[in-house]
């Protein structure tokens, strides 16, 4: 939830008409979204979790001794719940906004991404690179124990340099969570002059991220010579 309202919100920030943010641009949504994932690991991990937000991280406890897939399963969720109720907020936080924005494409940008250029197969690429990028590096920050303490800042500060770096073509959602919850709240609330929550694309930031993901999670295994 924090995640979601600090970073759909700098979107809402810098894309509705007489929003003082308005047309602030990239460099303002990517440092946003840093400091929205840098502020929902701290909490996720103040409450006592590890502070994944993301069910492409989450995937890594089926790895490792523990809870087993029924915790993974919880924590999923959770961030999908979460997601959805951040999304609530920003819709309200910026209540007179919606009806003064005219273009329904900018509506929707709020709460879910979308590609610059649609092409499935290409932006399925875009994201599972970006996800297998940030979580290879997770993992490898959390195996430093020198790093526990800036865990937050790290992650938050991996997600700013992905997102200059790869965010331009899909919006950089990394994160299945974050795009559905998100999408389902587009879809739910009574936004003023709304279009479709366009679902026909709404498979790629869900698959390509657990996908990437997962081979992030793997490689890294492998490269530390870690047992599966």
């Amino acid at each position: 939830m924090t995640m979601v309202v600090l970073g759909n919100g700098v979107i809402a920030n810098v894309l509705l008409d007489r929003s003082k943010g308005q047309n602030s641009g990239w460099i303002v949504v990517t440092a946003g979204w840093a400091c929205a994932v840098m502020c929902g690991t701290l909490v996720g991990m103040a409450l006592g979790g590890p502070g994944w937000l993301n069910p492409a991280l989450a995937l890594a406890g089926l790895f490792r001794p523990g809870p087993g897939p029924g915790a993974v399963l919880a924590a999923v969720a959770g961030e999908l719940a979460g997601a959805f109720l951040g999304a609530v907020l920003v819709f309200l936080g910026y209540l007179p906004h919606w009806a003064e924005t005219a273009d329904p494409d900018l509506k929707l940008a709020v709460f879910a991404t979308g590609p610059a250029i649609r092409n499935a197969p290409a932006n399925c690429l875009t994201e599972a690179i970006a996800t297998f990028v940030l979580v290879l590096l997770l993992m490898a920050v959390r195996s430093l124990p020198a790093a526990s303490g800036l865990l937050p800042m790290a992650t938050g500060g991996l997600v700013w340099g992905l997102g200059l770096s790869l965010g331009g073509p899909t919006a950089f959602a990394m994160n299945p969570a974050r795009d559905l919850g998100p999408r389902l709240a587009h879809a739910l609330l009574p936004i003023p002059g709304k279009g479709p929550s366009d679902w026909g694309y709404a498979w790629i930031p869900v698959v390509a991220p657990l996908v990437g993901g997962l081979a992030g999670i793997v490689t890294w295994l492998l490269a530390t010579r870690a047992p599966l």
